[in-house]
């Protein structure tokens, strides 16, 4: 492996002035630069990272832990992270945890060993305090992102409580009294907001919530697609309208009416949070609440480098809008 000494021998000038040029820590003339340059790839030299990061005690890289990175609402927001890092010429370390806690803090301890300078984290269902206070204890930046805590910690997420309420006006002022509302395991904190939001927006529109429209605890399609179908039996107690809170929990629940031999919107409405890669393909086009979730990527490390910066500024929660896309399958 070729060292800094090769460089310097073959380029004709010290090891200190090869050290400048690669660090851009002083000026160094064009000419001795370019003869620099031109043996570090003569030489094939390359720096060692680890070592130069130690010396430094940064690695210009952040980890991010998310709990399902192939749902296209968190697709995008890593997509939002990844583009934030690479402007502020940071690495980017991606885990998933695959909504197990065991796997998110295993995640999180391999990227402490690495040493990066901060993690952004969507929390996995069921993940403790505390992980959050063994980062906290490394004295590591922190930023949650989507799902967030009553910890005093950075954290972006959006207004779930709100678009809930709109999307139960909407149906509201359609007619629909029997909604069903698709929330999931509300150990997550985004599904917990939105059940919550769901609950106050009917009680201010005078409706009622029924238990049995309520499906809660489902993890997978497959467990939401059970747990559904048989609540659509029966044309007098079965939901007038369906409102799922993800979209894995849509995928279950479309499944289940479809299943039922039902259609949408002509038996029900049916509305979803993040919706489907290619939703305008869908027949019909679903009622989705689209979140701003590159931006949200992109403000968690804004937040990373904001904490960075000052180590003692206090914490900070962002709260981002998201928007409807009102569709044929609510009309």
């Amino acid at each position: 492996m070729a060292t800094i000494v090769d460089v310097a021998s073959l380029a004709g000038v010290s090891t200190s002035t090869v050290s400048h040029v690669l660090n851009d820590t002083r000026h160094v003339e064009p000419d001795t630069r370019t003869r620099v340059m031109d043996a570090v790839q003569a030489t094939g030299y390359r720096r060692d990272a680890l070592a130069r990061s130690m010396r430094r005690a940064r690695t210009d890289s952040i980890g991010l832990v998310v709990s399902d990175a192939g749902e296209p609402a968190f697709a995008d927001m890593v997509h939002g992270v990844e583009e934030a890092a690479a402007q502020h010429g940071l690495s980017l370390l991606l885990a998933n945890s695959a909504e197990d806690p065991a796997r998110e803090r295993a995640a999180v301890e391999a990227l402490l060993d690495r040493r990066v300078d901060g993690l952004i984290i969507a929390r996995a269902a069921g993940s403790s305090a505390g992980l959050l206070e063994r980062i906290r204890g490394e004295k590591k930046p922190l930023v949650l992102l989507d799902r967030l805590s009553d910890l005093d910690v950075d954290q972006v997420g959006v207004n779930n409580r709100s678009a809930v309420a709109a999307l139960v006006e909407h149906l509201a002022d359609r007619g629909h009294k029997r909604i069903m509302l698709v929330s999931g395991d509300l150990r997550v904190s985004s599904l917990r907001e939105r059940h919550d939001g769901f609950r106050a927006a009917m009680q201010q529109r005078g409706l009622e919530v029924q238990a049995g429209l309520l499906c809660e605890g489902t993890v997978t399609a497959a467990a939401t697609f059970d747990r559904v179908r048989p609540l659509l039996v029966g044309p007098s107690q079965r939901p007038t309208a369906i409102l799922a809170c993800s979209t894995l929990l849509a995928a279950g629940a479309l499944r289940a009416v479809q299943h039922e031999g039902l259609r949408v919107p002509g038996n029900m409405a049916f509305a979803t949070f993040d919706g489907f890669t290619y939703s305008d393909l869908f027949q019909p086009q679903i009622t989705t609440v689209r979140q701003p979730a590159f931006q949200l990527g992109e403000s968690a490390v804004g937040l990373l480098m904001r904490r960075l910066e000052n180590p003692s500024a206090p914490a900070k929660t962002l709260r981002l809008e998201s928007e409807i896309e009102f569709r044929r399958s609510t009309e």
